[in-house]
């Protein structure tokens, strides 16, 4: 009997990489598999759901040789980026701030599937003035999308007349659309984005009392007479971001002198502790009243022994315990209170 020879083998099935894609979906989904592709861009989306939706059945070869070369592939992957901006942001986000996020989209423009999302994680200092400066109506719209503690808040830093004609022009909202509603949150978001930027980050009464934290008294005194007349309401202002040594009754808490005084170099304690008992025994009895009683009688003893100390060595070393009171105020160690509060 003459042998038959075997049917050629079928040449190889070519599938584009979208159908291969397909196919590895596919089967990770028969695997039971949650994949994240709702992620994915709408039009790649629906480009998968096409293909899906085109196939019908692939022998068991065709799949080996796909999810091989789909695996040689990953092999080959380092890092992967999300690609566009807004997947960009995603990744970053929590690490920017949300006006940085805005401003990005609106230059690449593209835009968040919610602006409202991008809305409501503003802080509400930030809010209050795109409230005031909106109609009553759009104003009504931005509270009605904030959470309901936020909102409160905003409105009870609003002056009474706008809040109660916000709070009332609320209550017609049910009638704005959808579409209507997107495009408000859009606009909102843009006009964040156009916002220029603060080229500080901290506010100029904090800076400038900063500066003269660490300034002589009589500069400080000085400057501050001087900004007492041109602006008494800013002067204010300052007054309360300055911490010197004179404030340390009043705005440092008994159990936290300890902490004070051992982050200071015992030289610059003694010669600040020798000036303040010479001009301003207050301060310097509550320091040595909030220690032990023998390191007090230590400090009071050496304070003595060096004499009378001259103004510059007063001011430098009074600086000294004014930094190191900052320096702990800022890790958080300890809390200063605020000139209006209790201690």
């Amino acid at each position: 009997m003459p042998h038959t020879p075997a049917p050629p083998a079928p040449p190889p099935v070519i599938f584009s990489r979208r159908r291969k894609a397909a196919i590895i979906v596919r089967l990770l989904l028969s695997e039971g598999a949650s994949l994240p592709l709702d992620t994915l861009p709408d039009d790649l989306q629906a480009a998968l759901t096409a293909e899906i939706a085109a196939m019908r059945y692939i022998d068991g070869e065709t799949l080996r040789a796909v999810v091989g070369e789909f695996l040689t592939e990953m092999e080959r992957v380092g890092l992967t980026f999300p690609g566009g901006v807004d997947g960009a942001l995603s990744l970053l986000d929590g690490h920017i701030s949300e006006t940085a996020a805005a401003g990005l989209r609106a230059a690449s423009g593209e835009h968040p599937a919610d602006p409202w999302k991008t809305i409501a994680a503003l802080e509400t200092e930030t809010l209050i003035p795109m409230v005031q400066a909106e109609s009553t109506e759009v104003a009504a719209v931005l509270l009605s999308k904030l959470a309901t503690v936020k909102a409160a808040e905003i409105l009870g830093k609003l002056p009474g007349a706008q809040a109660r004609r916000i709070a009332c022009a609320i209550s017609l909202t049910g009638q704005v659309g959808p579409e209507t509603v997107a495009r408000i949150g859009q606009t909102l978001v843009e006009q964040i984005a156009s916002a220029p930027q603060p080229a500080f980050d901290t506010p100029a009464a904090a800076r400038i009392g900063a500066i003269l934290n660490v300034s002589p008294a009589a500069t400080r005194d000085d400057l501050l007479a001087g900004l007492e007349e041109s602006d008494a309401a800013f002067a204010e202002t300052v007054r309360k971001a300055i911490f010197t040594f004179q404030d340390i009754p009043a705005r440092i808490a008994p159990r936290d002198i300890p902490a004070v005084t051992r982050s200071v170099p015992e030289a610059a304690l003694v010669t600040a502790l020798a000036a303040a008992l010479a001009t301003d025994t207050e301060v310097a009895e509550f320091i040595l009243g909030n220690m032990s009683k023998r390191l007090a009688e230590q400090l009071r003893e050496r304070a003595g022994e060096i004499g009378p100390v001259r103004p510059k060595e007063a001011d430098a070393a009074m600086g000294e315990v004014v930094m190191a009171i900052r320096a702990l105020q800022e890790t958080g160690e300890i809390t200063l209170i605020l000139p209006d509060e209790d201690p």
